[in-house]
């Protein structure tokens, strides 16, 4: 018996499997193996070197849901931790400001299973892709974007949890420029080339005494690459993209580009270069242009 998703080009037929409690397609030569809860449409909406995310829709509440499937997952114990990091994170955490875990799919044969499907909201895009194209963003965009960041790294710091890889592809976006941070630490590498890329652009937004190898550092390494995102969305391109650790350093000791005053103020406000005057979300979240959004929004 054959289930079929509807997509741009044409249709994903799925076949039951298991019984008929699970369906599984072919999207796009990728196996995605769910449970007969969730029901087409079926349509690939991202990949990366963990796999592949598909949306699709929660029959029981009606809900579209973006579900990543992570391949082999098992295969590397790092790989594996991250994973499992990243699930016990998110399962506890509950902000409007931070990607929710939905669903974990329970695997047909608990005993052998090597794949692992996790349900999450369904956002848009990500600040990255707003980033690259034409759209206009204003002084407004930047100020709300930063505002929710901020809330959400908040909640997250009040839990005494780092992110540690902000970047603006794991800042999710949706029609109505709300915002969710994604990603607490499931990156993966499956080539050199990947890991390279993922290791260079990681780099750009990283503190001052992650690039210097210091043995302690706090919450404030988050906000550092909260100021390299908010240059990044005002230039449209990356505010300090080294090519080695060397040319990163320098970089960030250079003359800062032609702002309007007040996002120039609010840059130098959260990069400032010595690591023990970087404020917290708390304090960063009472800067007067910040504060103003919060009594407007509530």
């Amino acid at each position: 018996m054959e289930s079929v998703a509807a997509s741009g080009e044409g249709q994903i037929k799925g076949v039951l499997t298991h019984g008929g409690r699970y369906v599984l397609y072919n999207v796009y030569g990728n196996l995605f193996e769910v449970t007969t809860k969730y029901v087409p449409p079926i349509r690939p909406v991202g990949r990366g070197a963990y796999g592949i995310v598909c949306s699709a829709v929660n029959s029981q509440t009606r809900e579209e849901v973006a579900i990543k499937k992570i391949g082999n997952a098992f295969d590397n114990r790092i790989d594996a931790k991250r994973t499992l990091r990243e699930i016990k994170l998110l399962r506890h955490m509950n902000h409007e400001n931070i990607i929710a875990i939905k669903d974990i799919i329970c695997p047909p044969k608990r005993e052998s299973f090597n794949d692992v499907y996790i349900v999450y909201d369904l956002m848009d895009t990500d600040l990255h892709q707003i980033i690259s194209s034409s759209q206009p963003l204003n002084d407004d965009h930047c100020q709300y974007f930063l505002y929710q960041v901020l809330r959400g790294l908040k909640y997250v710091h009040s839990a005494n949890v780092l992110h540690r890889d902000l970047k603006p592809s794991n800042l999710l976006l949706n029609a109505n420029c709300d915002l969710k941070i994604g990603d607490f630490g499931l990156r993966r590498t499956t080539s050199e080339t990947d890991f390279m890329t993922e290791y260079v652009v990681t780099r750009w937004y990283r503190a001052p005494e992650l690039l210097l190898n210091c043995s302690e550092y706090t919450a404030a390494i988050d906000i550092w690459s909260i100021g390299c995102i908010l240059g990044e969305i005002v230039t449209r391109e990356p505010l300090f993209p080294g090519k080695d650790y060397v040319q990163q350093l320098r970089l960030i000791t250079e003359v800062w580009p032609s702002w309007s005053l007040n996002l120039l103020n609010l840059g130098n406000f959260f990069l400032i270069n010595f690591p023990p005057f970087l404020l917290g979300s708390t304090s960063c979240l009472y800067y007067n242009h910040i504060l103003l959004l919060h009594f407007y929004m509530f």
